[in-house]
């Protein structure tokens, strides 16, 4: 019994999820954009724009859900420096009650 579960478990060590007998795919290692710049997708970083305001509404309820939560990072398409910002953007905004908190 000992030997078949040795046997069993081996099967699987130190492949990935493309080898052994997982039937591995079409992959041949060559990236089917290589050489092209990936396009920004950070909208601020689009405009060139320095500070977020939080009085513009239009742009700050953009990066908003129905609820007032703010969308994350991946969601959004933002980048680490402008995430921040309109972190900022946004608690300025409710404390001056442009907009509702969380709830």
């Amino acid at each position: 019994m000992a030997e078949e579960f040795e046997r069993d478990s081996g099967g699987f060590r130190g492949r990935g999820r493309r080898g052994g007998d997982y039937g591995g795919g079409g992959f041949n290692g060559l990236a089917p954009d290589r050489g092209r710049k990936k396009a920004q997708r950070c909208r601020f970083c689009r405009e060139q724009s320095e500070y977020i305001d939080f009085k513009d509404l239009q742009a700050v309820t953009k990066q908003c859900t129905a609820q007032g939560k703010l969308f994350s990072r991946k969601r959004s398409g933002n980048c680490a420096r402008h995430q921040r910002m309109v972190n900022g953007a946004v608690k300025r905004a409710r404390y001056m009650a442009l907009m509702p908190f969380v709830g």
